[in-house]
């Protein structure tokens, strides 16, 4: 059995270790992986690509070629464009925050709102605005990008990812942010392991089974009377909160999966 994993040049220096990770597991699994930063195909037969980036066009193309694409490119593009996770969650009955799309910085009709571009991630293009100057500074830097805006929500600087691994919960990390209303680990937050309710359980599930999903970090606003809003999910997800807060290998458990889903 022969994969790829795939990435960009760029984030292929920054997940080192992961991908060491990856490839270490993929070999005690009999699986031949290989790390791939270009966009052609190689020559020789492969069975699947584990895409770790943000090309949901360039992922249809490999599955068009038949390839078995972790995740599949209608996932990769719903993940990466908050309006359309909004979407979803209206159409699957999921309590999200308020997104719509905007054009300019006069459509922003309160305040404080936060601006986001659509496909953004880690915590960037993201700005709390007090008012309509913070909106027009924003505009003058992403103009160019689509835009949404969402009410802000008082969560204490807090939220909840969920890593899911087909449909079942591969661990959930409460994050905490550091002088800053972001909660992201990158960011210089804080990570804390998080138990799921039974409700949230069914929640989160009911994103997978839509998605048809294979790993990715389902994002929410932790309020302070305890319930919780989606706000984002992330394909590909970072698993650095993940190994700072749980004592299993997430590589073993993805190429585990990848080997069961290929056989079956």
């Amino acid at each position: 059995m022969r994969g790829l994993i795939a990435y960009s040049s760029m984030d292929a220096e920054r997940n080192r270790a992961f991908i060491e990770d990856l490839m270490n597991e993929a070999e005690s699994a009999g699986i031949c992986l290989d790390l791939w930063t270009r966009d052609d195909l190689p020559e020789e037969p492969i069975d699947f690509i584990l895409s770790r980036r943000r090309n949901s066009d360039q992922s249809a193309r490999w599955e068009a070629e038949g390839i078995r694409v972790f995740n599949r490119s209608e996932v990769n593009r719903i993940a990466n464009d908050k309006f359309k996770t909004f979407e979803l969650a209206t159409l699957l009955g999921i309590p999200a925050v308020p997104t719509r799309k905007i054009r300019f910085s006069d459509d922003v009709t309160s305040y404080p709102s936060v601006l986001k571009t659509v496909d953004g991630h880690g915590g960037n293009e993201v700005f709390l605005c007090h008012s309509p100057n913070d909106a027009e500074a924003f505009f003058r830097q992403f103009g160019e990008c689509l835009i949404i805006v969402q009410p802000y929500v008082e969560s204490n600087a807090q939220d909840v990812r969920v890593f899911m691994l087909g449909n079942e919960v591969l661990g959930a990390v409460l994050r905490k942010g550091n002088d800053s209303f972001k909660s992201n680990f990158t960011l210089g937050g804080s990570v804390t392991k998080y138990e799921l309710n039974d409700l949230q359980v069914n929640e989160v599930q009911t994103i997978t089974q839509a998605l048809k999903s294979d790993y990715i970090g389902i994002d929410f606003l932790l309020l302070p009377d305890g319930r919780w809003l989606l706000n984002e999910i992330e394909d590909p997800v970072g698993a650095r909160s993940l190994y700072e807060t749980h004592d299993f290998s997430v590589a073993e458990r993805l190429m585990d999966y990848l080997k069961r889903e290929l056989t079956n």
